[in-house]
Parts: structure tokens; C-alpha cells; sequence
């Protein structure tokens, strides 16, 4: 009998079992195995890069990347542009460039010593008998059951704990991030940001990575998702880009809160964190700070009042949805398309480069 049963070792996921009280016995079930190839298929998509917020928060946390987790180049220019304006500008940004498969394992890695923690796990379902849950989840084939007195979803944008306990909740908008992997020797001295609303109504994006170029997008999960994502390479050859060598491609949902009611942390002793409760950056669709922040949220509700967690929780996840909320005020400023190139041409920020 376990008291918390944490599906999902992401950032969030691993985050709670960092923080959450050694006295409690803790077990954590991640579909991924970390081996370390580059195709591998349990590799997540995302571009690798740690935003300030996400910054903050190690900082918070007292924790130094280490250097087997960075990545080349460490850029500081972020070159923004708008196809549908005709208009570029570069911007001034401090991303770090991680190894995301590393990053988590990392992360992983720091997790309290009273917690178990078994990968290659798909979590199948549960069922609700007295006060506990029986969970059934699957690993190398084989299948497997468990008690426990709380169930925490940290499996991400898709959650599927969040679609069989919860399907009666409003979801956030939902998108396919697509994101293709090519070998290149051009050099890049920024990252990209790409706004067309011909390919979609939030955004694409452009990162160096070693010896390879990353081209991905955020797409409305609909039929033309693969068609758009194809029309829009086409146009950043028509910039320049050297796309002949594509090496992958990875692929996930992101899902997008546009309202409140869209934020769901669970009810009863299903809870839910990161992007499994909707917690993700409507404006830049930037998570993993979310992550770090409601599992430390989480951690600290449970500290708290053992006996009254989700109570806790939601009172202390009160400043995230306002966050949540500051985030959707500032969209329009970058997703309608009069604002943004107003405030584009009126140079507002932005830097010149000097070859």
C-alpha cells in the first residue's frame, strides 16, 4: 500500500517526489526509459530550452544544472519573425540549452530516497474501493496492480488521468506540437520565433542544437496539422534555411487554457500537476516552470494537512491561475497581428546585430 502513487517522472512528477515528506511511502511510474539514443522513441518533444521563470525556480530550489546536461550553442538573441507582416526583429533572451531526455533523467535522479521509481510503465486504470484506489498499469508486457490512498496525474498534456477521471471537465484548446530534427553545419547566432497565421494561430519555433536545426510549430490538432507544418518549412527555405537533411521528428500535444475552468487539480484523492491540471504558459506555451511550481505547491499542501490535501492545494494554487490569467492578457499583444507588428516597427525592445 503506497500513500502516493505519481504517474508521470517529468519535471513535475519528479519535482514532487524531491519535495514531498520522506515519512510517506511514494512510488512514481514513468512510461519512458531514458536510454540514450537519438531516436529514441520515448524522447520528449520539446525544444530544450529552459525559460527564466524555469530558471527561477532551480534558483529557488538551490539546484545547478549539471554540465552533462547543457547543450551547444548558449545563445542570447532570440530573431522573431512575423510572415505575416513582412517584419523581423531580434530580441534579447536568456534561455538555457538543455538535453530535455538528460534534463528529466536528471531530475529523476534527485528524487527522495523513500520514493520507488520503475520506468518503461504505462498506466492502464484505476478503480476507487473505500478509501483507497487499485491502479493497474503495465511494464515489458506484463500486467501489474497496486494500492494507494492518493493518485497523482504528472503525465502531461494528454493526461490520461485527466480524461478518465475528469472528462467531464472543460479541456484547454488543444494543439500537435511537430517538430523536425535536421543535420546542418550552417551556424545560428539566435534562436527563432515564428508568427503565421496561415500555419496557426499561436506559434513556431527555430532552435540550434549541436550539429542539428530544430523546426517545429504549435498546431490546431485537425487534419491539415502534417500539411501546415509542411507549408511552413517551405517558407523558411524561402528564408534561407538549409532543410535537406532530416535526421527525426517527434510530436506532442500542448494544450492551451484559455479560461479558468479549464485548470483542473483533481477532486477527492486524484490530484493532478503541470500540464496534467492545465498549468502551461498560454502566451509562449512555456511548462516546465508550471511544473516545478505546482509540484512544489503540491508538496507543500500535503506538509501541511495530510488529511486535507486538495484543499490546501487549491488555496495555494490560487497565484498559478492568476498567473494563468496575466499570461492570456498579454496574448493578444503577440497573436493579433495589427498589435504585434505595431509594436514590432516601433523597434520597442529589440536589438541590433553587429557582424
Amino acid at each position: 500500500m503506497y500513500d502516493y502513487v505519481i504517474v508521470g517522472g517529468g519535471p513535475a512528477g519528479a519535482t514532487l517526489g524531491r519535495l514531498i515528506n520522506k515519512k510517506y511511502k511514494v512510488l512514481i511510474l514513468e512510461k519512458r526509459t531514458f536510454e540514450d539514443k537519438f531516436e529514441s522513441p520515448s524522447q520528449k518533444c520539446c525544444g530544450g530550452l529552459l525559460a527564466p521563470d524555469a530558471q527561477k525556480m532551480l534558483a529557488k530550489f538551490g539546484l545547478g544544472i549539471p554540465n552533462s546536461v547543457l547543450q551547444s550553442p548558449q545563445l542570447f538573441a532570440v530573431r522573431t519573425i512575423d510572415i505575416n507582416n513582412s517584419v523581423e526583429k531580434y530580441y534579447q533572451r536568456h534561455y538555457i540549452n538543455i538535453d530535455r531526455q538528460k534534463f528529466d533523467r536528471w531530475l529523476l535522479s534527485l528524487v527522495s530516497s523513500n520514493v520507488e521509481i520503475k520506468t518503461g510503465c504505462i498506466f492502464k486504470k484505476y478503480e476507487k474501493k473505500d478509501n483507497e484506489l487499485v491502479i493497474n498499469y503495465t511494464q515489458d508486457g506484463k500486467s501489474y496492480s497496486l494500492r494507494t490512498k492518493y493518485l497523482i496525474g504528472a503525465d502531461g498534456a494528454n493526461s490520461m488521468i485527466r480524461r478518465k477521471a475528469f472528462k467531464y471537465k472543460p479541456m484547454p484548446q488543444k494543439y500537435i506540437s511537430i517538430q523536425d530534427w535536421f543535420a546542418t553545419n550552417d551556424e545560428h547566432s539566435y534562436y527563432g520565433a515564428i508568427f503565421d497565421e496561415e500555419i496557426t494561430d499561436f506559434y513556431s519555433w527555430i532552435i540550434p542544437k549541436q550539429e542539428y536545426l530544430i523546426i517545429g510549430s504549435a498546431l490546431k490538432d485537425d487534419s491539415k496539422a502534417i500539411q501546415k507544418f509542411e507549408l511552413l518549412k517551405q517558407k523558411l527555405i524561402k528564408y534561407g534555411f538549409n532543410l535537406e537533411n532530416k535526421v527525426k521528428r517527434n510530436g506532442a500535444f500542448i494544450m492551451r487554457p484559455k479560461k479558468l475552468n479549464q485548470i483542473c487539480l483533481g477532486e477527492e484523492n486524484i490530484i493532478l500537476v503541470g500540464e496534467a491540471a492545465g498549468f502551461i504558459s498560454p502566451s509562449s506555451a512555456e511548462g516546465i516552470s508550471y511544473a516545478f511550481r505546482s509540484a512544489m505547491e503540491l508538496a507543500q499542501a500535503i506538509e501541511l494537512r495530510a488529511e486535507n490535501v486538495l484543499s490546501n492545494y487549491e488555496k495555494r494554487a490560487n497565484l498559478l491561475k492568476m498567473n494563468i490569467i496575466c499570461k492570456n492578457l498579454k496574448s493578444p499583444a503577440m497573436y493579433q497581428s495589427t498589435i504585434r507588428k505595431t509594436i514590432m516597427k516601433s523597434g520597442i525592445m529589440s536589438i541590433k546585430l553587429h557582424k
